[in-house]
């Protein structure tokens, strides 16, 4: 007895070729979406960069100021109670500064910027690092009386270095600490650029070094 042997017709090449096609130039338009909505400061691409959970960066500090020796510098900031995934980031360097006196004896400062009769160099006893804390509220107030504690971030004694902590989620009040506590004599010019990096999925996912 003979066997009747049926077959599925296949579909021909060309239909599979199309689609793959059609999948491949769709991918790179959802590719080249996603790129444009993530680098993009339009208010379109700002608006879904914002359902998407990305904030962007907060500045703290973008600044050139001096510490005196045997003081020290903060900036204050704070993170809301729905804070997740946030980094601090950022760039410092510090140069020794000698500030020739007025004639009343008192350094002349002004929002701490020295004035045009003060000039930098390093100093012959190598005082020229800077100490560049991130702590929170409690460990900055144990800090000021001179207890031991700890920090998020801790340059050590340093000429310039880079801020980098990952930050704890939920609300805190925190300090960027610039001290020159252990200076003998010398003051510091600084300058930092610090700032908040908020840490989406979709920036994780596109710049790997968050």
């Amino acid at each position: 007895m003979l066997e009747a042997i049926t077959s599925q017709p296949q579909l021909p090449r060309k239909r599979h070729r199309r689609r793959g096609l059609i999948v491949f130039v769709v991918g790179m338009l959802l590719l080249g979406l996603i790129i444009f909505i993530a680098s993009s400061k339009s208010p379109f691409a700002q608006g879904i960069q914002g359902l998407a959970g990305w904030k962007h960066d907060q500045i703290i500090l973008d600044a050139s100021f001096s510490v005196g020796p045997h003081t020290f510098r903060y900036y204050k900031f704070s993170l809301p109670q729905d804070s997740a995934n946030v980094a601090i980031v950022g760039q410092f360097r510090a140069e020794s500064q000698t500030i020739r006196k007025l004639n009343d004896g008192n350094p002349s400062t002004s929002d701490g910027h020295s004035d045009d009769r003060s000039e930098n160099r390093k100093d012959e006893a190598g005082d020229t690092g800077i100490e560049v804390f991130v702590q929170t509220e409690s460990a900055f107030t144990s800090w000021q009386n001179g207890r031991a504690t700890s920090s998020l971030y801790d340059s050590a004694l340093v000429p310039s270095g880079t801020v980098r902590a990952e930050m704890p989620a939920g609300a805190g009040v925190y300090y960027l600490v610039f001290s020159n506590k252990a200076a003998t004599k010398m003051a510091k010019a600084v300058h930092a650029t610090v700032l908040l990096r908020y840490r989406s999925w979709l920036r994780r996912a596109l710049t790997r070094h968050g």
